[in-house]
């Protein structure tokens, strides 16, 4: 399937993880990729991944006005077109209860994760993006998430912020988002380390999600595929929210 042939998309927080298998995802289906990430060693291993033919890097903050600005400049002059932006770019710098938190690292949280998604989308838009969004949130928006709680503040955040934008950006550009549980990657891995056979067992699937399960939802809510959804949030859970209660 070439469901991008032609097409030109931008991942934030594509060097690794979940929006590096986006972008491999995108690429296999004919996309043109761009992807954003703090380090300029893993953007550069990621493209030579993906192909430099097919992937271009800009390396960046995602909450840093003037590396948005950076990154719009170097679509324009590649690819002159933006079709499809990824909102994947988080951070989690601070485990444990809401209330202790600092305020300061609170601040911080939300302007990466959901501050920033705002400004790329605000960019994307101004740059012709002209046909759909994905927010990468987090099972921890939708219920108690022990150890991780501002994190899922944020990610709740993440979710509204879709809907509201999804209206706002109707009918032309459509704007989803999806919910994973624990994925298999260095950013999660302080859920499920020493521990992945105890984590596992309670998804009825009984295995962590990888990479590759998240990446196949989001091209799919980012394809033609879905050209009748808007303001959704999929859950990609392993079957987590249906355990039974008890």
């Amino acid at each position: 399937m070439q469901r991008f042939e032609g097409r030109v998309a931008l991942i934030t927080g594509g060097s690794r993880g979940i929006g590096l298998a986006i972008a491999h995802r995108l690429v296999a289906e004919g996309a043109s990729v761009v992807i954003t990430g703090r380090k300029q060693e893993a953007l550069d291993a990621a493209v030579a991944e993906l192909g430099a033919s097919h992937a271009s890097a800009v390396a960046g903050k995602a909450d840093d006005g003037d590396h948005r600005a950076a990154v719009y400049a170097h679509i324009a002059e590649r690819h002159s077109r933006l079709d499809h932006l990824v909102n994947n770019a988080g951070i989690n710098p601070a485990y444990g209860p809401a209330l202790e938190i600092d305020p300061a690292m609170a601040r911080k949280v939300l302007e990466v994760n959901v501050i920033a998604a705002l400004e790329w989308t605000r960019g994307a838009v101004a740059a012709g993006l002209s046909r759909s969004i994905v927010n990468v949130s987090s099972i921890s928006a939708l219920s108690a998430a022990p150890g991780i709680a501002f994190y899922g503040v944020s990610k709740a955040a993440l979710i509204n912020l879709t809907i509201q934008l999804a209206h706002e950006l109707a009918p032309g550009i459509r704007v989803n988002a999806v919910a994973p549980a624990v994925i298999k990657t260095a950013f999660a891995r302080a859920l499920y380390e020493g521990r992945e056979a105890q984590v596992a067992a309670e998804y009825p699937l009984k295995r962590l999600g990888v990479p590759d399960d998240v990446a196949g939802p989001v091209t799919f809510l980012l394809s033609d595929d879905a050209a009748w959804i808007t303001g959704q949030t999929l859950l990609i859970d392993g079957g987590g929210s249906i355990r039974p209660a008890g």
